[in-house]
């Protein structure tokens, strides 16, 4: 049993390694990919790994929203607060109770609250799925904002809404007010969690100073924030978010460098196999969705999942219109408005995953007297469906799409920005150097630190040349800039090649060998940061 188990892991490891392979290769979204390649396996003969509702829910989705939340911008969100708040609040609301309201319409014998169950289940997209799909597509920077605001805070609305619609369809009754106070003391709660671990996060890093030590408390980070906030019945989703955006935040002042550059490591390799397993068992879920359907009305599932789908895809785009056009927009004075363009793009970012499987699988099998809950493997299909046209459909014809409408990112902007902030840096540090000169320093010292800062400050200087120049030459803004980084990662690649004769000559020890290395490895990492994307 042992045994077969980690070969299972094994073989998923394999096909996520595969997929994202042959999702390079042909420029397609990761996702997709594995969820192609979940429902191919599904397919086969042989037993399929049946989704768990609550270990996606406490181990899975954690983890995945904290690695997401570090890598956003709280900037970012909090000046794009207003359009964040109406979509991850108001149009999560607005399609919960358009698909629960269609369906108990037209599905004889569905009770509402059920319905509202699976609306609220529908209605947030999710946060990997939606950035992954988004940022491969090549979204530009303030639309993945919103995307990326949105993804992250819709779940706590989404999941406060389903557990006061099951507990409602379970026989404990639907009260708007008790629902909106409820709503209220979660998120309030989730934030206050996701404060407090953030702070006693910090109060730690600022006291540690060993890199692994460090990188495993950032690991324990979501799971504490979820279950603490779990334990106070406040939102555990929304801990986590804020939690892991605060610590990002400040990770400048309290986190080591070495720190920085190994926990991000780390979380990239926990979102790539977390992602690849979650989007691999959304495809394996077919059988399990289809084998409760024999005693279902025919017409009765094509109408409601049809429903369902028009409800998802129409709601988005209709409120992002209002969201805008309307009187006192949304999107804030200041703030410079979405065209036509983006809110097409908008409107077809509302990409469905794990999360809303995740709860539709959670719905209880009986009510309150033992009886089945009405409707409840329908419901499944419903959000299943939802989540394979949204997943595979959009994420398919998103990027297409973004290149009809003429939407990129502005890349040689964002490469210029970072070269421009390089230079102010070096500049300040020379400032401060000059402070520093006449506190009895070694004048050698202080001449040689010089030395080295200006040379670095002319070269950040000469990579901003470059990008004048492309402005001028290139469409892009950026092949010159490539070309340089090219040839001095050949000149690295010949450093190494010196390093390794000198080690197999026994001139040199291999854990000087190694050392040296990452002294290479970092300075090739700072060449792949200066390239576009």
């Amino acid at each position: 049993m042992i045994e077969q188990q980690v070969g299972f892991v094994l073989a998923a490891v394999a096909v996520v390694v595969v997929g994202s392979l042959v999702a390079r290769r042909f420029a397609v979204p990761v996702p997709v990919v594995l969820v192609l390649a979940g429902l191919g396996y599904a397919l086969l003969p042989g037993p399929n790994v049946e989704l768990d509702p609550d270990v996606v829910l406490v181990v899975v989705i954690p983890p995945l929203l904290y690695a997401a939340a570090i890598e956003a911008s709280l900037v970012d969100i909090r000046a794009n607060r207003r359009p964040v708040a109406s979509l991850s609040v108001g149009l999560v609301l607005a399609t919960a109770f358009a698909v629960g309201g269609l369906l108990a319409a037209a599905v004889p014998g569905l009770p509402f609250a059920a319905a509202l169950a699976l609306g609220a289940a529908v209605a947030p997209p999710d946060p990997v799925a939606a950035l992954g799909v988004a940022r491969r597509a090549g979204l530009p920077p303030r639309l993945l904002t919103l995307v990326e605001g949105e993804g992250l805070l819709n779940d706590a609305t989404a999941l406060t809404m389903y557990q006061v619609a099951v507990a409602a369809a379970t026989g404990a009754g639907f009260s708007m007010l008790r629902a909106s106070g409820q709503f209220a003391l979660a998120a309030l709660g989730g934030i206050v969690v996701g404060l407090v671990v953030a702070w006693l996060a910090r109060q730690l890093y600022r006291r540690l100073d060993d890199p692994l030590l460090e990188t495993a408390m950032s690991l324990a980070t979501p799971f504490a924030a979820y279950l603490l906030a779990d334990r106070v019945h406040a939102s555990g989703v929304l801990a986590v978010v804020v939690a892991g955006l605060w610590i990002s935040h400040s990770s400048s002042t309290v986190i080591s460098a070495a720190t920085r550059l190994q926990s991000r490591s780390v979380w990239r390799l926990v979102a790539l196999l977390l992602e690849g397993l979650v989007f691999l068992l959304i495809g394996q879920q077919v059988p399990v969705v289809l084998g409760g359907l024999d005693d279902i009305d025919p017409a009765h599932t094509v109408l409601a999942c049809v429903l369902s789908l028009a409800a998802v895809l129409l709601v988005r785009p209709v409120w992002l219109y209002l969201m805008v056009h309307l009187p006192g927009r949304l999107l804030g004075e200041s703030a410079p408005t979405l065209g036509g363009r983006e809110l097409v793009a908008l409107s077809w970012a509302g990409t469905r995953g794990v999360i809303t499987l995740a709860a539709a699988f959670a719905l209880p099998l009986t009510v309150v007297g033992g009886e089945p809950l009405p409707g409840r493997e329908l419901l499944l299909l419903c959000a299943y469906l939802v989540v394979l046209v949204t997943l595979v459909g959009q994420g398919l014809t998103f990027g297409p799409l973004l290149r009809l409408l003429g939407l990129r990112d502005d890349r040689a902007g964002r490469l210029r920005a970072r070269g421009e902030a390089r230079v102010a840096a070096t500049e300040a540090a020379l400032r401060q150097l000059d402070d520093m000169a006449g506190d009895g320093l070694d004048a050698d010292v202080l001449q040689r630190v010089r030395g080295d800062s200006e040379r670095r400050l002319r070269r950040r200087k000469e990579r901003l040349r470059l990008l004048d120049h492309a402005d001028a030459d290139e469409d892009d803004g950026v092949p010159p800039v490539a070309e340089v980084a090219q040839l001095r990662r050949e000149m690295l690649e010949a450093e190494r090649r010196e390093l390794l004769r000198r080690r197999d000559s026994g001139l040199l020890r291999d854990a000087d060998l190694r050392s040296l290395q990452r002294e290479l490895d970092h300075e090739e990492r700072l060449l792949s940061r200066d390239q576009p994307g």
